[in-house]
């Protein structure tokens, strides 16, 4: 079986972009593409989630749960555990380990509130 030929009658839309047009196009369109994805990681994410990219950032099970814990009790789950501690590490001018430490810990917890 052979396959028709089509491909002038699929590329007529783009037969006269130039190749920054179509480089545009490209990156408009994996854009369009990537979008769902970005947004269901956002918006569902898990407590089991979290605790695995926390230990990937290298604190150990016992650390990482009063930070999710606190993260959960803050309603800030959607921001992501691992963006929280490093943007409070930002913040304080310290290393995302002191930082997830800290909240481990129960501090800066009132920090955190303003960091979004």
């Amino acid at each position: 079986m052979k396959r028709a030929d089509d491909f002038e009658i699929r590329r007529a839309h783009l037969k006269d972009l130039t190749d920054e047009q179509l480089e545009k196009r490209f990156w408009d369109l994996a854009d369009k593409v990537v979008e769902p994805f970005l947004e269901l990681g956002q918006k569902n994410t898990t407590p089991a989630v979290e605790r695995s990219i926390l230990l990937r950032m290298g604190f150990s099970s016992l650390e990482v749960k009063p930070i999710v814990e606190g993260v959960m009790n803050k309603g800030l789950m959607g921001k992501g555990t691992g963006n929280i501690v490093w943007r409070l590490s930002k913040k304080l001018n310290i290393s995302v380990r002191e930082a997830g430490l800290a909240l481990a810990e129960g501090k800066h917890w009132d920090i955190v509130d303003t960091l979004f």
